[in-house]
């Protein structure tokens, strides 16, 4: 038995009612609900939420949502990891009957059911832990600059300033749309970013960080270009 886990609580600052709010046409959330359907996958899809507003809006596209997130495992500070745990332990499904868990975020409108699928694959044939979502600098992060206390320029590593850009070591990043893992992983607080973990790579056009009203605009402007170029091709 495969679970999706869908964090999203209530109380997101930067932007009010982020997991619901209408993204191109619909509640964000419901991409996130639509692509793990549509992945046959799961057995369950399930939402971790505080909130009855999101509640009602992931049972409405046909989520579950089994139990209400408490207060404790709902705040700013609040890691991943404790929120999909909980979700494992009170799905009402025993635990050593689950194959695998995803956890799906809920602001992942470009996540496609084929990264799913190839990624549940890839978590079995490297006998990781876990398997998340990744993408490449567009940059070389070896020539990273900061800007010192009296606004001067330093370089992190002076050392690369020399080496062409081509011969620095390509480098990857969380792409924050799922995280594939074996239940006891959850289950016994692993972290995801270690070498018992391994990464799907996707394509950096299909990757937005959506944190700020900024982001967001730029999100939708990304979908409805990737989207029209799908449907014209």
């Amino acid at each position: 038995m495969n679970i999706a886990i869908i964090p999203a609580r209530g109380g997101s600052k930067r932007i009010p009612r982020k997991n619901i709010k209408e993204f191109c046409g619909k509640p964000i959330i419901t991409y996130s609900i639509e692509t793990a359907q549509k992945s046959g996958l799961f057995d369950k899809i399930i939402v971790s939420t505080d909130d009855e507003a999101i509640a009602d809006v992931a049972r409405f596209y046909g989520a579950e949502v089994p139990f209400m997130r408490p207060r404790e495992l709902s705040d700013d500070y609040t890691p991943t990891i404790p929120v999909i745990a909980h979700a494992i332990q009170n799905s009402g499904i025993y635990t050593n009957g689950i194959k695998a868990v995803c956890c799906l975020y809920a602001t992942a409108p470009f996540v496609q059911a084929s990264f799913l699928q190839k990624a549940y694959e890839k978590l079995f044939t490297c006998t990781a832990l876990y398997c998340f979502s990744a993408t490449r600098f567009s940059f070389p992060i070896q020539r990273a600059i900061r800007l010192t206390h009296d606004d001067r320029v330093e370089m992190f590593s002076p050392e690369n300033f020399a080496i062409r850009s081509q011969d620095l070591k390509e480098a990857y990043h969380d792409a924050g749309q799922f995280y594939w893992g074996k239940p006891e992983a959850w289950l016994e607080n692993k972290t995801i970013f270690a070498p018992h973990s391994t990464a799907f790579l996707l394509p950096p056009h299909l990757v937005q960080d959506i944190d700020t009203p900024e982001d967001w605009i730029r999100a939708e402007l990304m979908y409805k270009i990737v989207h029209e170029n799908t449907h014209q091709g």
